[in-house]
Parts: C-alpha cells; sequence; structure tokens
C-alpha cells in the first residue's frame, strides 16, 4: 500500500474530517457526476426536478455538531474545504441557505436545505457507518443516484468501490515503489537492509509521484500551516459555537506560562499548543488533518515545541513529517483511523503514535527505537471511545489531543532510553485497535449515544 505524506496531512477547515470535510468532498463529486450526466444526455431534468441528501448512520446521530449539513450545502455548491479558508463561511453560508436551489452554467435543481438533507437515524448502510445518499428526484421518482462513504481523514470512496477497499481506505498498491512495506515489521527489514531511516524510504516513495522540491515544498506548506493553527488558536478568545458555551483557553494558558506563573513542566506548554488548534478547528478554522481534524492538535503540538523550544530546523520537520506519516499509513492500512469506525483510539491515538514516532526518529532514535515509540503511544490509547458530547467536537475532544501529545513525548523518551526490543510490536497493537474497535459497541463511536456524551449534568 502507498499513501501520500501529501494525502495524509490535509489543509481543510473543522470541525471534523470525516463529518465536515468527507461529506463536503462528497457533496462537490455529486455535483460533478450529475454535470456529467447532463453533459452526456443521459440525464434529462425535468422541470421541478430537485435534490436530496440522506445522511446515515453516524452521519445522522452527530452530523448537526459537526456541521455535516452544512458542509453538504458548501459542497453542492462547488465549494472545497482546501478553497474556505480565509472565507467567513458563516456569512458564506447565510446566503446559501436562502438560495432554494443549486445552480451551473448547465443545469438546475430546487434545493431546500432544512427539508431536503435528512438526518435518517435508522440502520445505517451496511457497508460503513459514515453514508451518504444523494438523490435528483422528481416527485417520488428518482432519476440520479450516489452513495458515498466518508471514511475518515477527509476520504470519500463511492459504493461500487467499498468492498475492495482496505481499512477501508482507497491506497495505491505497494508493487513498484522501491520500499513497499505493509507493516512495521516490512518496515524495519527494509531499513536495516537499505541503511535508510523511515523518513528516507519514506521519501523514495513518494519520489514516484514528486520530485523532491515539489515534495519539500509540500512539507513545508504542511508546517506552514501547523504552525499557524498553533499560533492563531493561541492569538484568540471568546467562546466556541455550538451551544456548550466551551470559552476557549489556550490563550490565557499560554499567557501564564510566558510570565512564569507557577510550576511550569513542558506538559503544559504541549497542552497549550494541542488545545490551540483544536480549539480553531471546534470554530470551523484552518487546520490539518493530523491524520483526522478531531486529532488535528498532537502532531502539530509537538512539532512546535521542537521547533520553538529545541530548534528543530528545516530538514528536521520534513523528516518529522515523513516519518509520522509512514506510521500513520500503516495504522490506515492495517485498521482505520476514524471515529466512527474504531473510536478515539483511532483518531488521537494514531496521532500521538505518529507523534511519537517523528519525535523519536528526530532526536536520534534508531528505527527499532521508532517502531517502538509508535507501538508504545498507540498501545496506551487501546480502547479509548469516541463520545463527543453534544456531538460537537470540543468535550472531551479539545483536552484530549493534549494528553496525545503528552503521551507521545513520553513514549518516545521511553523509547530511546531502551534499546528497541519490545514484546508487543506495532503490527500487534494496530491489530488489537482494529479488534478492539469492530467489538467496540456503536455508542462509542462517533453517534454520541454512549459514555460522556449522555453523562453529561445539566445545571
Amino acid at each position: 500500500m502507498f499513501i501520500s505524506a501529501l494525502d495524509l496531512f490535509k489543509v481543510g477547515i473543522g470541525p471534523s474530517s470525516s463529518h465536515t470535510m468527507g461529506p463536503m468532498v462528497a457533496a462537490a463529486a455529486f455535483r460533478r457526476s450529475i454535470s456529467r450526466h447532463v453533459s452526456r444526455g443521459d440525464l434529462t431534468l425535468a422541470v421541478g426536478s430537485s435534490l436530496r441528501v440522506i445522511l446515515k448512520g453516524s452521519l445522522a446521530w452527530t452530523g448537526k455538531g459537526h456541521a455535516t449539513d452544512r458542509a453538504v450545502v458548501l459542497g453542492l455548491n462547488g465549494y472545497s474545504p482546501r478553497g474556505l479558508i480565509g472565507e467567513d463561511v458563516n456569512a458564506l453560508m447565510g446566503d446559501l441557505w436562502q438560495r432554494m436551489r443549486i445552480e451551473t452554467d448547465d443545469w438546475s435543481l430546487g434545493f431546500a436545505p432544512p427539508d431536503d438533507v435528512v438526518f435518517d437515524r435508522g440502520e445505517p448502510l451496511p457497508e460503513h457507518p459514515n453514508g451518504m445518499v444523494f438523490h435528483v428526484v422528481s416527485g417520488d421518482l428518482v432519476l440520479h443516484e450516489r452513495i458515498y462513504f466518508s471514511i475518515g481523514g477527509g476520504f470519500i470512496t463511492g459504493e461500487e468501490d467499498i468492498d475492495e477497499i482496505e481499512a477501508p481506505l482507497a491506497m495505491e498498491e505497494a508493487e513498484g515503489f522501491p520500499y513497499p512495506f505493509e507493516s512495521g515489521k516490512d518496515m524495519l527489514v527494509m531499513s536495516r537492509k537499505s541503511g535508510l531511516s523511515i523518513a528516507g524510504m519514506k521519501r523514495e516513495n513518494e519520489h514516484r509521484h514528486h520530485g523532491d522540491m515539489e515534495l519539500n515544498r509540500g512539507l513545508d506548506e504542511i508546517w506552514s500551516v501547523m504552525k499557524a493553527c498553533v499560533e492563531n488558536g493561541l492569538g484568540a478568545e471568546g467562546t466556541l459555537p455550538g451551544g456548550l458555551n466551551v470559552r476557549r483557553r489556550a490563550k490565557q494558558l499560554v499567557g501564564e506560562l510566558r510570565a512564569g506563573k507557577g510550576r511550569i513542566s513542558m506538559n503544559d506548554w504541549l497542552c497549550a499548543y494541542a488545545m490551540a488548534v483544536n480549539e480553531e478547528n471546534a470554530a470551523g478554522h484552518m487546520v490539518v488533518t493530523a491524520p483526522t481534524n478531531g486529532a488535528a492538535g498532537v502532531i502539530p503540538a509537538v512539532l512546535y515545541w521542537m521547533v520553538e523550544h529545541e530548534n528543530l530546523d528545516r530538514n528536521g520537520i520534513h523528516d518529522f513529517l515523513l516519518t509520522a506519516a509512514a506510521i500513520g499509513g500503516l495504522i490506515k492500512h492495517r485498521s482505520s483511523i476514524s471515529g466512527a469506525e474504531v473510536g478515539c483510539q483511532g483518531e488521537v491515538g494514531s496521532a500521538s503514535a505518529m507523534a511519537a514516532a517523528g519525535l523519536c526518529a528526530v532526536l536520534g532514535g534508531t528505527v527499532d527505537q521508532v517502531e517502538n515509540a509508535a507501538e508504545i503511544a498507540l498501545e496506551h490509547h487501546l480502547g479509548l471511545t469516541c463520545d463527543p458530547v453534544a456531538g460537537l467536537v470540543q468535550v472531551p475532544c479539545i483536552e484530549r489531543n493534549g494528553f496525545g501529545a503528552i503521551k507521545a513525548f513520553t513514549a518516545a523518551s521511553l523509547a530511546l532510553r531502551g534499546s528497541g526490543h519490545h514484546i508487543m510490536t506495532l503490527d500487534a497493537c494496530i491489530s488489537a485497535m482494529k479488534q478492539t474497535g469492530e467489538e467496540m459497541s456503536h455508542k462509542f463511536k462517533e453517534t454520541s449515544l454512549g459514555g460522556l456524551a449522555v453523562s453529561i449534568t445539566e445545571c
């Protein structure tokens, strides 16, 4: 399998990669599908035809809190997550919500979002918990239908491909890449034989699609956006949207740290940096899927600490990101990063493993120590549920990213003090995460039907 670091780390907007970015991408794909069929002449739109979107499974249960309906409206109007960076999305939505139609140069269809985006809390589609059914209808007659699945990290797939996707996630076959490792064991063997680091092998694989200059430019952009997310969050105040009245805390936290108030540790800085990113995500602002929006603060927090406090240089940043991407690719391939599939162990747990590996690598760890660091971080997130209060990516998600960053540092430190030999391998740990996710109740997989989501006390 192969997935590029430039695809794994995607620039977009919050609050959710699977519930916001994925549905927006799917809606835009359906818009293009209509245009193709109209242009070919195999779809005739009768007068009065309209659009209908049915959200299934986890998208139905927590879609309101994740702005899924807003994302669908934006995608049907041709917007992309990346294209919305810098836009006043609330003002844009105010206009789009009132239009009552979706129009292109070639076709026009009725579409009233309050009525035509349906949150269907019945049985989910059997293939995946994040299903979306898009219809063009004329009365009771369905003229055109497409089914999409949001499979984590902002990726989508269609109904025709879902059974052939591993994890599920569309990836390239490993054949043809110079270092086609599909497991942690393969990764270690290939590194020892080649003498290359994990980042070195990942870079060579990337060269099949990206020249060195293009790859470096892409990694620079990823880090630039991550850095901006941290700093934007550290400078913002106020209450986050959604109705829980969660106040931003990152600015106050970092202010107290900079002023030297109280006992200060590295953990305090990591929490401030991670929470800054996830407060930005909760506000619907720019973030990088790392590997998801819900876990977007872990990797930037660890990397920001290394750059700002330890003077990590550009080459080190690139090695960190490439190593993290290699570990993220293994987890995607062998299990999942989707909270709707395996709970938060697949989101913050994966992000922590990726960050631990990247950190261990730039601190001089051997390939065995890097693999060990990833395993330690993931192991100590096993069983972590995804039970967001009110369906919002706020409680416990914002603080949880801080703890994910702390665990990543702890895992890297433990691995660096060891020989690299350990009982539980990364492959075994990923397998355990997959099995745990499969056996976990749907109440704890981004539906807000259990755990903290139903335990909050109203005063």
